[in-house]
């Protein structure tokens, strides 16, 4: 809320104060500006002027929450949007047997980047709907012998939430801690199977620290004690090689707008040998094999078929790309300043998810400071409270640290001059709200913050 609120405000501000506003360091600011402003049909009085749409576009690096259309998606996608607007599913004319073949051919591109069987996709909204499925389906479908489920205390809200919402269903769930690293203890893994477990889930790449799990060695674990593996791999498909045979992973969630691909359309993987059984959450005509009913959007699908098959193709120069301007970016920020850490496993991490805390500067004030730049705080940012975000209290941050931490997102559009700009005006940000904390100025004088007795009034 406070941001959204400082934003508008800025927002408003902008045309009010044409020509050159100060700004330090003196690089001018690089935001990202459209080719060609949006033709409106609304009146122009009402029209955002073109200079201000041009004006009120930050660098973005925030790839964790959504990535851009690749335009070779966006391609792929017209056809279907315009022309080929058949129903997949009907079977009696050549509008519905062409739409079929797109979903169909989607389908194997789909399931060719994670080494499944195309008849084990099935097609939906994206991956919150994906972990609702496999979550509560396998729970509900096995209920009369198995009633314990586990996952881990990073996981994403909607797993959190759903195995919540099984609880109060009579469901027993565990909620694995994770090491200061943030990745699972395997062996407290391996003590929490008991008889009536029946589903295991843990995400494959942690959406705010970019931890990698040790997912074939959990597959390995599940598979030894006859009980079924599902991850949340939204943040990890099409960026790091997976392989649902080689993993022994049983159900898997994908999402279309973390890859490049668009909103509203992702997919889950289920393994059909042995046969893992759903109970599907949605009633209707029965479409992709009963598990999800309702009309296939073909234009979604044929999307994040052709994101798939782009990260298939990029997957290996993306991630040295992506590994050389996370390295540019971290050693120039831990050069530059001092008090800064990473957060999360160094080595089992995706690159492209960077999470830094930087000691006596708060988190909200720094993105504020850094409005031209699009990044996200690790604190959640709501009207009533700033609460600490979950992930980093999980892995035993401090509290005044994770209020303090930011989130970098480096993807296959980001360049080397974008990295470099926000390394700059972050280091000088920095700089600038610790000068004006008083407790930098304590602890430059020696001051240890914790021996301190904070009185109340």
């Amino acid at each position: 809320m406070l941001l959204r609120t400082a934003w508008r405000r800025v927002a408003a501000a902008l045309p009010a104060a044409p020509g050159p506003r100060p700004e330090a360091p003196t690089r001018g600011l690089r935001l990202r500006v459209a080719d060609h402003a949006p033709q409106s049909a609304v009146p122009s009085d009402t029209a955002i002027a073109p200079e201000m749409e041009s004006v009120l576009r930050p660098l973005y690096m925030d790839v964790q929450a959504t990535t851009p259309l690749d335009p070779r998606v966006l391609d792929a996608m017209l056809p279907y949007l315009v022309n080929y607007y058949g129903n997949p599913h009907s079977r009696t004319h050549a509008y519905g047997w062409e739409s079929e073949a797109a979903m169909e051919c989607a389908r194997q591109q789909v399931a060719s980047l994670i080494g499944a069987d195309p008849r084990e996709i099935i097609f939906t909204s994206g991956a919150t709907e994906s972990n609702n499925i496999a979550i509560k389906g396998v729970a509900r479908f096995y209920r009369s012998r198995k009633k314990h489920l586990i996952t881990s205390q990073t996981e994403h809200k909607c797993v959190l939430d759903s195995c919540r919402s099984l609880e109060a269903e009579g469901f027993k769930v565990t909620y694995l801690p994770v090491k200061k690293s943030g990745i699972i203890d395997l062996k407290e893994l391996e003590a929490a199977i008991q008889p009536d477990t029946s589903l295991v889930s843990i995400m494959s790449v942690n959406n705010e620290i970019g931890v990698k799990q040790p997912i074939s060695e959990i597959g390995q674990i599940c598979s030894s004690r006859k009980v079924y593996f599902h991850t949340d791999a939204a943040q990890a498909v099409g960026k790091i090689p997976l392989d649902v045979n080689d993993m022994k992973i049983d159900l898997m969630s994908i999402s279309g707008h973390k890859i490049y691909g668009p909103k509203g359309v992702g997919a889950i993987y289920i393994r059909r040998r042995p046969r893992v059984r759903v109970e599907a959450l949605q009633s209707g005509g029965g479409q992709e094999r009963g598990m999800r009913s309702g009309t296939v959007p073909t234009p979604l699908v044929v999307g994040l078929g052709a994101a798939c098959e782009v990260a298939q193709q990029e997957m290996e120069y993306d991630h040295k790309r992506i590994s050389k301007l996370a390295e540019r970016l971290i050693q120039k920020i831990m050069k530059s300043l001092p008090d800064v850490v990473m957060n999360g496993d160094p080595v089992h991490h995706y690159p492209g998810c960077i999470n830094l805390s930087f000691a006596y500067v708060e988190g909200e004030s720094l993105l504020m400071a850094l409005k031209d730049v699009a990044l996200s705080s690790g604190s959640a940012c709501t009207s009533a409270s700033l609460e600490p975000s979950y992930v980093l209290r999980a892995i035993g941050t401090d509290e005044d640290l994770a209020h303090s931490s930011i989130r970098f997102g480096i993807g296959r559009f980001t360049t080397e001059e974008e990295v470099d700009y926000t390394v700059e005006k972050c280091i000088y940000h920095v700089k600038r709200l610790r000068e004006m904390s008083p407790l930098w100025e304590m602890v430059q004088d020696g001051i240890d913050l914790k021996s301190i007795k904070w009185s109340q009034h």
